[in-house]
């Protein structure tokens, strides 16, 4: 039995690098495969493997209808629409943009973390770290329109679809439901993936379906690494850590992203792109910072 040290490094491990590698699939993915088809087949697949693997481990199913509905809004809000909407926008967003844009969610994630009675009320701290967040977020997505990379719809696609996460994992912290984690993410991708597959067949994508070798080796990466290694890891990191440490993932993924896309895309970033990223990961890097401050030191401000 593996220690709880060594149980976390391996989760933050696979959520840090394998996550950064995924926006890098998913632009080789959609240049050959639809996106709702494509990201619907990721999810069913991997969401029916985790079911298999927990059926055999003997795990624990959801104990109530509530539970059921609740793994299923939680899958639907965080990869049907949050997911979804990044496969969509990557169809012209390049992935290191797609990347740095999805890095606010640990932005909002302080936000809704500071909400309701159970809430932490941000510190200054945070709240400079938001507010420049956001403006990093201005310089880069204002780069990207005028160089018309992608039209609007798409960089609008990306700060909603982290939004949408960031809410989802903050009430999946604060109401856990009582099941195995294999039995947890398999629930959540199957039903998302089903919802995903039914928009992509009312939107026709299936005569858009090409199996090219580079997608589907790409998409076969998303299903076994991005969705049944690192989604079911994040999933349980929410469970097992705050919200703030959980959100440090927000800066390492871009870096990863970043990488990778120059490297095999040739993607490159503009000055211009360059100082909204760094205005962007100093943003989460502060928020983060304010999430983890003692609660001593934070006493004369309010309660974190």
């Amino acid at each position: 039995m593996l220690s709880r040290r060594t149980q976390l490094l391996a989760a933050f491990a696979a959520v840090y690098v394998v996550w950064g590698s995924t926006y890098l699939a998913i632009r080789i993915v959609v240049r050959d495969m639809p996106p709702a088809l494509s990201a619907g087949a990721r999810f069913v697949v991997a969401g029916l493997l985790l079911l298999v693997w927990s059926r055999r481990r003997g795990e624990a199913l959801p104990a109530s209808l509530r539970d059921w509905l609740r793994l299923a809004g939680i899958g639907i809000a965080m990869l049907t629409c949050g997911n979804g909407l990044v496969v969509w926008s990557e169809q012209w967003v390049p992935s290191n943009e797609a990347a740095l844009l999805v890095a606010t969610a640990a932005l909002w994630m302080a936000g809704f973390g500071a909400l309701g009675s159970n809430g932490h009320r941000p510190t200054p701290l945070a709240i400079g770290g938001l507010l420049l967040g956001f403006a990093g977020v201005a310089v880069l997505v204002g780069e990207g329109l005028r160089a018309a990379l992608a039209p609007p719809p798409a960089y609008l696609a990306l700060l909603t679809a982290s939004l949408i996460w960031a809410g989802a994992s903050v009430y999946a912290k604060r109401y856990p439901v009582r099941a195995g984690p294999l039995t947890n993410s398999g629930v959540q991708m199957f039903c998302a993936g089903a919802l995903l597959l039914v928009i992509g067949v009312g939107r026709g994508e299936q005569a858009h379906w090409h199996w090219t070798l580079p997608a589907t080796l790409a998409l076969a990466y998303l299903i076994v690494f991005g969705s049944c290694v690192a989604y079911l890891s994040y999933q349980w990191l929410v469970h097992q850590i705050s919200p703030s440490l959980l959100g440090t993932y927000a800066y390492v993924n871009p870096a990863v992203a970043v990488v990778l896309g120059g490297l095999i895309l040739d993607e490159r970033l503009t000055a211009s792109q360059w100082l909204g990223t760094g205005i962007i990961l100093l943003a989460v890097v502060l928020v983060t910072l304010a999430g983890r401050a003692p609660v001593a030191k934070v006493a004369a401000a309010g309660p974190e």
